[in-house]
Parts: structure tokens; C-alpha cells; sequence
């Protein structure tokens, strides 16, 4: 379910409504037209990034990062939120053999059945509540199949910068089959990534971050935030409010650092991530399956893979290998 990041991906959206101010921690949130008696309980203002639908594999998906006002949170550079979709022996989902360099692929499943191999020689069955975790370095193929699954698949995958000192290294796979749990008023939170209120994952993190995927009952819930993370919030099912603000999904709700606390509220239940790190330094290019720091390293990573190069391997499946598209930049 992974990528590709095309130029539209941070182009301006123009149906995407102007981005508001994240203001500073203890100020009042503006209310919001049409808010009513509910902007009483007005909480800190959101920036509100408008999705895209994108195609992957033959699937719609909701993207909602990376976008032109807001391309990372953290190191967290890319969600693409997939389904709920019907999937069958005949109507598959089948990503073939593609390239990464300089990310960690996260992928999550809430429903249905996912195979993934890659040139490390993993094959992995990937079920709801466990997460596989694979780190690109300098370069790895996999592939994603629902190869005989018949039924409904609901999931997501983000990417994860990789940082200098582990982006030219070698590539990783692991997968979790058991992620903490903790208990946040309505919410039971997954730690899929980071420590969340000193609940671990035993995931890799090769940077300051957090993901949690939180299952709201109807009420509300007080989250802590680390004062030093921007985070960002992508509602998988059902909607959440913050203050005055509705997230639903096919949006992201963004906001910056200096908060200790996150006050959520959901009439139904609701899956939610809340994603959370360090505000990156690094500037990154992002193109088809690559996050680097300059054109001409993705220029040499898909001269790679269009060559047949060791540098990526090989990977056992009998799914169709994926080209590298034209780059939108001349070369020469």
C-alpha cells in the first residue's frame, strides 16, 4: 500500500480552505462559523490540511501527508489511509516489487489480510493489531499482497524519515505482533511507534517521535503531549472533535509544539492516530518511493532500480516488478 509521492502531492490544493493560525499555549481558540453553543468548550486551534484521493495498486486511498502546507510532522512524511475496501481472490490488492531509500515504512491494519515480502527475504502476514516495520537505508524492494483474502481491508502506511546517521545504512524488516496498550479516559491507546506517557513500543525509532492509534469511545479524553512534538491527527473511522473543530477522515488536524495536553471528544466511536515528533531540520525530497535530500540522489536511486542494481535485490513473488516513472525535473 506504499506510495508513489507525486508532485501534486505538494501542489496547492484549492479546495482546501485557508490554514489557520496554531497560536500560542494558553491562548484563546477562535470560534468557528456556525460552531454554535458547542464552540463553548473552544480548545486549541487545529490547522486543518485538506486530503487527496490517490491510486495505489489498483485501490483508492485518502492521502493527507505529505501536502503543500504541511508536508511533515516530525519525521512522519506520508499517510495514506486505505478502505474500508471488499477484496477477493479476483479483485485484489497486488503492489508489486517497488524501490525505498531513507524511510521506514510503518503499515497498520484495523481489518482484513496483508502478505509482505521484500529483497531481505521477509514474508510476513500482516493482521489487524500488528504492525510491520520495515527501515529502507540505502535501499530495499518489497512488495503488498492480499494474495487469497476475501473480505473487507481497512489500514494504513506511513513513511518515517530516516535521519542522517541510519539513511545510507542497511536496510531492516521487523514485525510486532505486541504493541502496550494504556487507557486514556475513552480512549485505549496502541503505542505503535515511540513512548506515549512512558508506555514503549518495541518498534525502531531512529527519531524523537510518537504514534498511537487510539480506539474513542463516546466521551472524552485528555491525551499528553510532549511541550516539544508538533503532532497531527488523522481520524480512521467515525469523527472526533477538538474545540470547535470536527476532524473526519480524509483531513488532517495539525498542531504545533508547546502543548501539554490534548483534549479529544467523540458522540460514537472513532479510531484516531495521533502522530507526534520533533519538528525536522532536515529539508527532504520526496519523490515516487524515496525520501532523500537532493534531486541527484533520487536521480541515482532510480537509475538503480531501473538497472537491475544489487543495491535493491530482489524479491520473491511472482507479482508484476514496478517501473520508475519520468522525473518531473530535467536531468542532465
Amino acid at each position: 500500500m506504499s506510495g508513489p509521492v507525486s508532485p501534486i502531492d505538494v501542489a496547492s490544493a484549492s479546495a482546501a480552505p485557508p490554514a489557520p493560525p496554531v497560536p500560542p499555549p494558553g491562548a484563546p481558540s477562535p470560534v468557528a462559523a456556525g460552531a454554535g453553543d458547542r464552540a463553548s468548550t473552544a480548545g486549541p486551534e487545529l490547522e486543518v490540511v485538506e486530503g487527496r484521493t490517490a491510486d495505489v495498486g489498483g485501490i483508492p486511498v485518502r492521502r493527507v501527508l505529505p501536502r503543500r502546507i504541511r508536508r511533515t510532522i516530525g519525521a512522519w512524511c506520508f499517510v495514506d489511509h486505505l478502505g474500508p475496501v471488499a477484496i477477493s481472490p479476483s479483485s485484489p490488492v497486488a503492489v508489486g516489487p517497488h524501490p525505498h531509500t531513507g524511510l521506514a515504512t510503518v503499515t497498520w491494519l484495523l481489518r482484513g489480510r496483508q502478505v509482505h515480502r521484500d529483497s531481505l527475504g521477509s514474508e510476513q502476514v500482516l493482521r489487524p493489531g500488528e504492525l510491520n516495520l520495515m527501515s529502507a537505508g540505502h535501499g530495499v524492494a518489497h512488495a503488498e499482497e492480499s494474495e487469497n483474502y476475501r473480505g473487507e481491508l481497512h489500514g494504513v502506511q506511513l513513511w518515517v524519515a530516516q535521519p542522517e546517521h541510519t539513511r545510507h545504512g542497511p536496510p531492516a524488516f521487523a514485525h510486532h505482533a505486541d504493541l502496550p496498550v494504556a487507557r486514556f479516559g475513552a480512549a485505549e491507546a496502541t503505542v505503535l511507534l515511540g513512548d506515549f506517557d512512558g508506555n514503549v513500543s518495541p518498534a525502531r525509532t531512529d527519531t524523537a517521535l510518537v504514534g498511537v492509534d487510539l480506539a474513542l469511545r463516546s466521551g472524552g479524553t485528555a491525551l499528553p503531549l510532549r511541550r516539544d512534538f508538533e503532532h497531527g491527527l488523522v481520524v480512521l473511522t467515525g469523527s472526533v472533535e477538538v474545540g470547535a473543530q470536527v476532524l473526519r477522515p480524509g483531513r488532517l488536524g495539525y498542531l504545533g509544539t508547546g502543548y501539554d495536553e490534548l483534549a479529544l471528544r467523540a458522540d460514537e466511536s472513532a479510531r484516531v492516530l495521533l502522530l507526534g515528533g520533533e519538528p525536522l531540520g532536515d529539508q527532504l525530497v520526496m519523490w515516487w518511493n524515496f525520501v532523500a535530500r537532493s534531486r541527484a540522489e533520487i536521480d541515482a536511486a532510480r537509475a538503480d532500480w531501473q538497472a537491475g542494481s544489487d543495491r535493491f535485490g530482489a524479491v520473491a513473488t511472482t507479482a508484476r516488478r514496478i517501473p520508475a516513472p519520468e522525473r518531473p525535473w530535467a536531468t542532465g
